[in-house]
């Protein structure tokens, strides 16, 4: 079985088939989900001394964690002065400083093992409204005040072209502590890390029940794994394992497009800071140039989980809108995958029995998950203070049940979208 097809299943790094899982194993530790969090968690596991096993339902990175804009967006979809009004300053200034270890930790791992991911720097938060620039000069001041951070700066309407080349912005957040990465080349390279590391990996091997009182026992169509510990790590797909936690994040689709390469001059030109870009909007867009001059293209609003029938068509006049310029650009790939989306926006930690789950990053994945792994490894430690930060974290069921809640989110995100269009 292969990836999806999409521009980072054409370009992954070679990695292996790995078996299916047949027969019963006992372990220390069983994750379940092959993404970013389960493969941190195994890696984060296996290096304190775990015995490991992993599985994942497809391939490795066959979720959001292989498909997403690639996009390391420091903090939570929360703002320091969002949860500083709602949580007070102390409990803020743990949170957001814990939260932005992630993008040491994520580079870090990167260097470590050596992982081909085309990994650059940067992030440019796009100001779609004269009132989000405002919000954003707070944030700025927030994060000085609490955290005295360091490497980030409010930009004006009037120099926007040097950071992104469209008309459509009033200024900006700048953020030398983002960047952006290959994402399937980052959950291969975590793999391979975890395998060198002790963990034994099985893909096709879908968990069709789990059991977490007493030890923790994963069955599948033709085994079984028994451990002391287990890591569910599945985010859009969790309620096919276990429909409560589902409840808890809403499945929402995505669709990207990579354009033919543009060259490094026309690249340059469109981002000339070379850093990942999204705007404020509800309904965000997002994108960045990667290794080969391609623009890799996020936007759009689709409240059906049945991806359109043209992928181009549909995220080609967000694209235009953003970068006239660009109007009849060749499109090369065109791909669409689901992430998980909680009700407040804010990450869902926490135990169910000897199990361990860290899901609903919101569009913050690509670097939270990489803590989520580490926090979740020091929990099965006994350390579970940095965990417990994430798991007391208010959250709450999406309302209407399995049939109502779509249409109930449906409803809430038009009117999110008509409130970007005033």
């Amino acid at each position: 079985m292969s990836h999806a097809p999409s521009y980072y299943a054409a370009t992954a790094n070679p990695f292996p088939d790995q078996p299916q899982l047949v027969g019963d194993l006992s372990v220390d530790v069983v994750v379940v989900g092959g993404g970013f969090t389960g493969l941190s968690a195994a890696l984060y596991a296996a290096e304190a001394g775990f015995s490991v096993v992993l599985l994942e339902s497809q391939r490795i990175g066959w979720g959001a964690s292989g498909r997403s804009g690639g996009q390391m967006i420091p903090g939570m979809r929360w703002g320091a002065v969002d949860l500083a009004a709602r949580f007070g300053d102390d409990h803020t200034r743990q949170l957001v400083g814990l939260a932005n270890l992630a993008g040491d930790m994520v580079k870090g791992r990167i260097a470590r093992h050596s992982i081909a991911c085309d990994l650059r720097h940067g992030h440019f938060h796009a100001a779609a409204k004269p009132a989000h620039l405002e919000h954003m000069k707070r944030e700025l001041d927030c994060l000085e005040r609490l955290l005295g951070y360091k490497g980030a700066r409010v930009i004006e309407a009037g120099a926007v072209q040097d950071h992104v080349a469209s008309p459509m912005y009033h200024g900006g957040f700048v953020d030398d502590n983002g960047g952006h990465l290959h994402p399937l080349n980052y959950a291969l390279g975590l793999a391979q890390a975890a395998r060198e590391a002790g963990v034994r990996i099985f893909e096709r091997s879908a968990v069709t029940a789990m059991d977490h009182a007493g030890p923790v026992i994963a069955t599948t169509a033709q085994g079984t794994v028994t451990a002391r510990h287990g890591v569910l790590a599945c985010d859009a797909f969790m309620g096919e394992l276990d429909p409560k936690l589902g409840a808890m994040t809403m499945p929402v689709a995505n669709y990207n497009v990579a354009t033919a390469p543009l060259g490094e001059d026309r690249a340059c030109a469109l981002i000339p800071s070379g850093a990942a870009v999204s705007d404020s909007k509800f309904v965000l867009n997002y994108y960045r140039i990667n290794a080969d001059n391609r623009l890799i293209f996020g936007g759009g609003e689709k409240y059906s989980p049945r991806p359109p029938a043209d992928i181009e068509g549909f995220v080609r006049p967000y694209l235009e809108q953003v970068f006239p310029q660009l109007k009849g650009v060749p499109i090369d790939y065109g791909w669409g995958g689901m992430v998980g989306v909680t009700l407040n926006r804010l990450p869902h930690f926490g135990r169910i029995g000897n199990s361990f789950f860290a899901h609903g990053w919101s569009g913050h994945g690509v670097l939270l998950t990489t803590l989520a792994g580490q926090l979740i490894a020091e929990a099965m430690q006994g350390t579970a203070e940095r965990f417990d930060l994430f798991a007391n974290l208010p959250g709450r069921p999406f309302p209407g049940g399995t049939l109502l809640r779509h249409p109930l989110y449906v409803a809430g995100m038009l009117y999110y979208a008509l409130r970007d269009r005033l």
